[in-house]
């Protein structure tokens, strides 16, 4: 009975879109916001003029301070309400969560929500580089010159020292992905690799090799958020938004409490609880997968596996389309496409996609209940969804 009253009263996800993912000759985060726009909308059923709230995220490419006013005058929109939201890889997340509060206080009926970047085509690699460089700390990280992967590969030796996690585990995590994105015509990287070939890409920052690392990409993301009366027309107005939850316990790495516990299982905790369900009810979870290591420590901090079990687990095929918690089932970072807060944002489409139904070569059958998650920073920004199947 308490699903039933829940769900009666939850925001809709109505609508969802993305592009493809890759390199896109021609592109711009604009052209992309818009194309993934056009996407969504039009999977709704709904035109620019019934939109009244626009959430945007940012552009490393094009950054501007009013990143949402920007995108709405560029889509035609008049918003009542507009806003850009900054939280790394947790953005896509945050912001569909965002748009749900917008729903259920009443303030909007469709609220956009959209992503997109150029990163691979529009900017240097040094230029990438710079730009991420910031995510370190200015005084106590910085001037020593860690990477981005050097930050997640701490986090990685010291799980792997404590739970007997082994390159081999990380290997099966960038495999699986792989075999993912193999069934999606959108994906970056569709060639399936082997173990073997993970551990034989080149060393990054160990224990992280190349293909433990998520892609860069050009590609955006959007879905329409709306109220359930205003959903009634919906093409399809089944996806409801059922639990939220958010979990920070630091920002920089090096003020970090722990490097085995982080705020994922604190944001899973009040998802779960706010839908009134446990790990256990989930059918299909698309997580944040940065790096493979990444992938891991969540899938075990949010109390899918216990702690030193997810490795073996995803060996023997835990994650995968016929495994007991299909995971990433677009391919996730690592081989769909990563373009900022647009890659995250592609979860929660394919969370989407998933409970209508409507995943083709990747459906999970039967799937009622999704868990989406995002991170941002290193670890730092956490942010977990769950949606339902009315």
């Amino acid at each position: 009975m308490r699903r039933v009253r829940t769900l009666s009263r939850r925001a809709r996800i109505t609508g969802a879109g993305d592009t493809a993912f890759g390199e896109l000759a021609g592109s711009s985060p604009l052209s992309l916001h818009a194309e993934a726009t056009c996407a969504a909308l039009a999977d709704a059923g709904i035109d620019n003029a019934k939109v009244d709230g626009i959430v945007c995220a940012y552009s490393l490419v094009e950054p501007h301070l009013m990143l949402s006013s920007v995108v709405a005058e560029y889509l035609g929109i008049r918003p009542g309400y507009s806003a850009a939201i900054q939280l790394g890889g947790a953005t896509g997340c945050a912001m569909v969560m965002h748009a749900a509060l917008l729903i259920e206080s009443g303030r909007c009926r469709h609220v956009l929500v959209v992503a997109g970047d150029n990163r691979l085509s529009g900017m240097s690699r040094d230029g990438a580089v710079a730009a991420l460089a910031r995510v370190g700390h200015a005084q106590f990280e910085v001037p020593y010159g860690p990477t981005v992967p050097a930050y997640y590969a701490l986090v990685a030796s010291r799980y792997m020292h404590e739970y007997g996690v082994t390159p081999d585990h990380l290997a099966h995590v960038a495999v699986t992905m792989r075999r993912h994105a193999a069934l999606h015509p959108g994906a970056q990287l569709r060639k399936p690799i082997t173990v073997e070939e993970v551990q034989a890409s080149r060393l990054i920052a160990k224990p992280l090799r190349l293909l433990d690392c998520c892609l860069v990409s050009d590609g955006a993301a959007a879905v329409v958020v709306s109220a359930p009366e205003a959903a009634s027309g919906a093409a399809d107005p089944r996806v409801a938004v059922i639990g939220m939850g958010q979990g920070h316990t630091h920002e920089h790495i090096s003020q970090a409490p722990s490097l085995t516990e982080f705020g994922c299982g604190d944001a899973a905790r009040r998802a779960f609880g706010e839908a009134g369900v446990a790990a256990s009810d989930i059918d299909v979870a698309e997580i944040y997968d940065s790096f493979t290591i990444t992938l891991l420590v969540e899938l075990e901090s949010m109390g899918f596996f216990a702690k030193g079990e997810a490795g073996p687990g995803i060996a023997a095929g835990a994650i995968g389309l016929d495994g007991r918690l299909p995971t990433n089932t677009h391919g996730g970072l690592l081989s769909f496409g990563h373009s900022g807060a647009a890659g995250g944002l592609t979860h929660v489409v394919e969370a989407v996609r998933q409970l209508r139904g409507r995943a083709d070569a990747r459906q999970v059958p039967d799937a009622k209940l999704a868990f989406v998650h995002g991170d941002g920073g290193v670890l730092s920004a956490h942010c977990s969804l769950v949606l339902a199947r009315t």
